[in-house]
Order: structure tokens, then C-alpha cells, then sequence
């Protein structure tokens, strides 16, 4: 189910574009070809069947949105499998480490030569 929700919002994604791709923002794009008043979709009917396409279009995508983020199993799940949980108990107890070797660092050696002076000329 989860992979025809998203086949579908592929599918309103691509004509939600080729739709704004087909207007033009001056009020031109598709409703400028057509001349006479008295076609089946003139120039005003033209601009409103594209608008309302778009909003349609955008809301399915995001109706489609929610419909995919509330179907998908998601989130920290419970597991059943004792053998997987006995594995995370493990791991995620800590391990001693031994108090009997402290960490300490020694203190840098200044052993280094002396930079070479240049005679004076």
C-alpha cells in the first residue's frame, strides 16, 4: 500500500509540474493561443481550469503526504525475539574498566637542542 501512495505522488508531482510550466505568470502561456472567444475553452475558462489543476494537484500532494507518514511503521519498535534482546542487554551494559592502572600522562621531556645562534658579522 505504502508503495502505490508514493507511486501516486510521483505521478500528481510531474503533472503538478508540467501544469506550472504551462502558465504563464503575466496571464499569457496556454490561454494566449487561443484567439477567438468562442472556442471550447477560451482564454478566461483556460486560466481557471489551469489554477484550479494546480491547487487540486498541490493539495492531493499534500493530503498524499500525511496519508504515507501515517501509514509507514515507523519509530522505535518492540521487538519479540528474545535473542535480540538478550544481544542489546549485553551491549549496552557497561564494561568495568580496572581501577588498578590509573591514567596519567608524564610530563613533557624538554630535551630538545638549543637552536644554533648565528655568529655576529
Amino acid at each position: 500500500m505504502y508503495l502505490v501512495f508514493i507511486v501516486i505522488t510521483i505521478i500528481l508531482c510531474v503533472l503538478l509540474g508540467l501544469i506550472v510550466l504551462i502558465q504563464n505568470p503575466k496571464g499569457g502561456g496556454l490561454a494566449s493561443n487561443f484567439s477567438g472567444s468562442s472556442q471550447l475553452m477560451g482564454v478566461q475558462k483556460t486560466g481557471d481550469f489551469l489554477e484550479k489543476g494546480t491547487w487540486v494537484l498541490a493539495i492531493g500532494i499534500m493530503v498524499l503526504s500525511l496519508v504515507i507518514n501515517v501509514s509507514v511503521k515507523g519509530g522505535a519498535q518492540k521487538s519479540e525475539d528474545p535473542a535480540l534482546m538478550e544481544q542489546i542487554k549485553k551491549a549496552s551494559k557497561p564494561s568495568a574498566a580496572p581501577a588498578t592502572t590509573p591514567l596519567s600522562v608524564p610530563a613533557p621531556a624538554n630535551n630538545a637542542p638549543a637552536p644554533a645562534k648565528k655568529p655576529a658579522q
